[in-house]
């Protein structure tokens, strides 16, 4: 018996040096965050697909705004803090990765009435124009090819945080990036307009320095 509680206690000690040491590490990770922008390192960045996301959300015949997302986002960043209008950015969407709460609706979307995701496998964004708007904020304009079309979008670009990934120890900075499209812009023509024209997007964009 003696031996069993001196076994518990031990692990027990264990766990709570462990959890200890997590809460310090954690809140070192924390307090290691450049919530300054000025401080962001300048340089290229490559796209961390693992934390990056698109969501992209259209009226449902006028009763809900439906929403999906891609993933396996690859890309690029040439980021430079102290003149915005020199930085540039690439994305690249893997269409085939679509995905939303449906297996049939999914399935549909990669079909030719939709995205035709094997005849246009790959959705790209190149930017030409990148304009500073507030202190952690800019507009990225560039071209998008989608569906075969090729369009120029802009997108709202908010800065985040950067820093040390704790996991993988890379430099790390990320933005919220917002826009809207007009899907009938891109020949993506089925159920107009009873299903919306209009597209947000949403994209939870993380880079990691090269």
């Amino acid at each position: 018996m003696k031996k069993i509680i001196a076994a518990l206690f031990s692990a027990t000690a264990l766990f709570l040096a462990t959890e200890g040491a997590y809460a310090v590490s954690a809140q070192q990770t924390g307090s290691d965050v450049v919530s300054t922008i000025q401080d962001v390192k300048n340089g290229n960045y490559k796209i961390d697909p693992y934390h990056t996301q698109i969501i992209f959300s259209v009226s449902h015949f006028g009763f809900t705004n439906y929403s999906g997302n891609f993933s396996d986002i690859a890309g690029s960043l040439n980021l430079n803090i102290h003149d915005v209008s020199k930085s540039k950015l690439t994305i690249e969407i893997p269409i085939q990765s679509i995905q939303t709460t449906s297996t049939k609706l999914t399935t549909e979307l990669k079909d030719p009435n939709w995205f035709d995701a094997a005849k246009y496998p790959t959705a790209h964004f190149v930017s030409t124009k990148s304009v500073k708007t507030g202190d952690k904020t800019a507009d990225v304009t560039g071209n998008l090819t989608l569906h075969g079309v090729t369009k120029p979008v802009t997108l709202h670009v908010s800065y985040i945080g950067a820093g040390i990934n704790p996991l993988n120890k890379a430099y790390t900075v990320g933005f919220q990036i917002t826009g809207k499209i007009n899907r009938g812009d891109f020949g993506i023509m089925t159920y107009l307009p009873k299903v919306g024209n209009e597209v947000d997007l949403n994209i939870a964009a993380a880079f990691e320095k090269k």
